[in-house]
């Protein structure tokens, strides 16, 4: 599917794939088991969550949104959600972190694209659920990696497949990951203030 998408550029879009989830999920565990021995009691960058509870968010989306992928309900979560193991490590919860990518990616994989499942940012398709499995994974790492001291840059292909999907508006002419980034809500770019809000775009493209 070919879209002309985004203010700094034109161009094809290329799709977001499954191998971009498990990517994410690997960049995320492999990064953050660089620091896994620091405190993660500590704020998530400029989160308001802890370290550990910003990584359990992202097991708990990759789970969820693979339930909306498999279940496509169109008027709601399914009743489905991952709860904290008591006692459960960092480096245990960074094992789910690849686990819960890996099965999101298993299913998008084999689900047909006209499949659609609910979300509050618009009813989509595996796709797009792909997608934000990855954008949740990429600004949380990085919110992760901020409050324990440590810089991070995931693959620039994954993040341009990924922004031109959700935020279609934002430039393409600009770094991949931090044009993400400004998406986000988390970096300025040349041109374009940080965003105060933000939402993705989260109903499929046409095209």
């Amino acid at each position: 599917m070919a879209e002309q998408a985004g203010t700094g550029g034109t161009g094809e879009r290329e799709r977001v794939r499954p191998d971009d989830v498990t990517a994410a999920a690997g960049f995320s565990a492999d990064t953050l088991r660089q620091v896994q021995d620091e405190d993660w009691s500590r704020p998530a960058g400029p989160l308001t969550w802890d370290c550990r509870y910003t990584l359990l968010h992202v097991c708990s989306d990759f789970f969820g949104y693979a339930g909306q992928v498999a279940g496509h309900p169109e008027d709601d979560y399914l009743p489905v959600d991952l709860k904290e193991e008591e006692g459960a490590t960092v480096p245990r919860l960074l094992n789910a972190v690849a686990a819960t990518g890996a099965l999101l990616a298993a299913i998008v994989r084999v689900t047909p694209d006209e499949a659609r499942g609910y979300h509050p940012y618009g009813v989509s398709d595996p796709e797009g659920f792909a997608a934000m499995g990855i954008v949740e994974a990429l600004v949380h790492t990085y919110d992760i990696a901020t409050g324990l001291g440590l810089d991070c840059a995931p693959p620039p292909d994954v993040c341009a497949r990924t922004l031109h999907r959700l935020f279609p508006e934002a430039p393409r002419d600009a770094d991949p990951w931090q044009a993400l980034l400004w998406a986000t809500g988390r970096a300025e770019l040349p041109g374009f203030a940080r965003r105060e809000s933000w939402r993705w775009h989260g109903e499929p493209l046409k095209g």
